[in-house]
């Protein structure tokens, strides 16, 4: 079953040739979400090829620039190339006073249905569910409300294997029970055992997103176990002052995180644009954390159970 991120923009602030504002597509299971929407993000999804219209739900982190300006030509990019199925537009409780003002003004019209869901009111539980993955909102460090995102697998039903189902001519009730776990006890008093009969199935994959955040205990215990982990490093530590300034991280404790929260692998991004060699921030990371990467426009994460 698919699970994989996709960098579409892992810059600071503002544009740059080298970096465009933050947004990752997060495929699971062949659903697509998108977090955060930059400036550029929809030439981005057309860059890589990802059928934007398949996206089902847009997830900002914070109403600063960088992190949603690019969100209303999205909008109405789905609008004008007849998007008819709902969009979930699920951000901070002031976002859909912007998206609906400027819709007013414009005198546009949809053609689809926004759903707008408040990670404020949400804050502690889980915005979007379905069989398949929760998404809950975990509250980040920054100037201004902010929040990060962790996508995790619903845990699958164990497998009957093919041996069991021939040797015990085991009917299709017979099959779910099991997958329930739930024992068998057949007319002639014999007893069959889930436990016995059954494979248990992958371990449920998990996704956390945290950017822009200042070190934080509280997002280390909301991380906690994570498999990937997106992590902004938006500085070195020589400039530890003005990261605590600003409300955001060095790659330093990026790292920190990472490995205080037992995390599988962290991926870095949020990088300033004064930096012109990324590999400085990676190697400041990987110093705390070794299994480190860097994040990069077009870089594809497959994500993966590493505890």
């Amino acid at each position: 079953m698919t699970f994989e991120v996709t960098i579409l923009g892992c810059g600071a602030a503002t544009p740059t040739m080298r970096h465009l504002p933050t947004s990752q597509l997060v495929n699971v299971h062949d659903k697509l979400f998108l977090i955060d929407c930059g400036e550029g993000t929809q030439l981005q999804l057309r860059k890589y090829k990802i059928k934007f219209q398949r996206i089902e739900a847009v997830l900002i982190s914070h109403l600063h620039g960088d992190h949603y300006l690019g969100l209303m030509g999205l909008i109405s990019s789905m609008h004008l190339l007849g998007r008819k199925s709902k969009l979930y537009i699920c951000g901070p409780t002031a976002l859909k006073e912007i998206i609906l003002l400027q819709m007013k003004l414009s005198e546009m019209y949809l053609s689809f249905e926004l759903e707008f869901i408040s990670t404020q009111t949400h804050e502690g539980g889980v915005i979007m569910s379905d069989n398949t993955l929760t998404i809950r909102p975990i509250t980040l460090k920054h100037r201004i409300p902010c929040f990060g995102f962790v996508f995790t697998e619903v845990e699958r039903k164990p497998k009957v294997s093919r041996g069991s189902i021939e040797r015990w001519k085991l009917s299709i009730a017979e099959i779910v029970q099991l997958k329930n776990k739930v024992d068998i006890i057949r007319n002639d008093g014999s007893k069959l055992l889930w436990k016995d009969l059954t494979e248990a199935p992958p371990k449920p994959r998990s996704f956390a997103f945290c950017s822009d955040t200042a070190f934080s205990e509280t997002v280390i215990e909301d991380v906690k176990n994570i498999d990937l982990l997106y992590h902004e490093a938006t500085f070195k530590k020589d400039l530890e002052k003005r990261a605590k300034e600003t409300f955001h991280s060095t790659a330093e404790q990026a790292g920190m995180v990472a490995k205080l929260a037992n995390v599988g692998q962290l991926m870095i991004g949020h990088f300033s644009s004064r930096y012109t060699d990324d590999n400085e921030l990676l190697h400041e990371a990987q110093s705390v954390f070794p299994n480190t990467i860097l994040a990069n426009e077009g870089l594809t994460v497959n994500v993966k159970s590493l505890l």
